[in-house]
């Protein structure tokens, strides 16, 4: 079989420049909770001996993770994500999703000086995920005064 190097083919959709991927320990569950919690689509999945998940591949939004099982040659490796939402109202719907999924609570919802509102939790895997929304368009201008408004 020859492969020509020089061919340049597409992505599979759903994979960017950067597609993230973790390794960690129970991917089955974190698989149950990403559906759960986020609406996560399983694109592909490849299941070993022992119920281990030697690789998968889900669907949020218009990305793709990949995560699969922790083994010897491939240790815990858990992942901090930001996942996108829409508006704000969507930042607390979803935290509570995933609460209801089994995350753990790490900040509630709250407004942040930046735009942002935002939520972080902790699935059983130890990925964290912040949940956020665009709520203000601001100028970096109106950061840096915000952030110096800021009591420390």
């Amino acid at each position: 079989m020859t492969i020509e190097m020089n061919r340049s083919l597409p992505r599979p959709p759903g994979h960017h420049t950067l597609t993230p991927g973790f390794s960690v320990p129970q991917a089955a569950k974190v698989i149950s909770f990403l559906q759960k919690a986020f609406g996560a689509e399983v694109v592909e999945r490849y299941d070993g001996p022992n119920t281990a998940v030697f690789h998968a591949e889900l669907r949020i939004g218009d990305s793709v993770v990949m995560l699969g099982d922790s083994m010897p040659d491939h240790p815990a490796m858990p992942a901090s994500l930001s996942l996108y939402v829409d508006r704000g109202a969507a930042v607390d719907e979803t935290y509570a999703r995933a609460l209801a999924a089994g995350a753990t609570s790490v900040t509630e919802p709250k407004n942040q000086f930046y735009g942002y509102r935002s939520a972080c939790v902790t699935d059983v895997g130890g990925n964290r995920w912040t949940i956020c929304a665009v709520v203000e368009q601001l100028s970096k201008e109106d950061i840096a005064k915000r952030m110096q408004d800021m009591k420390p």
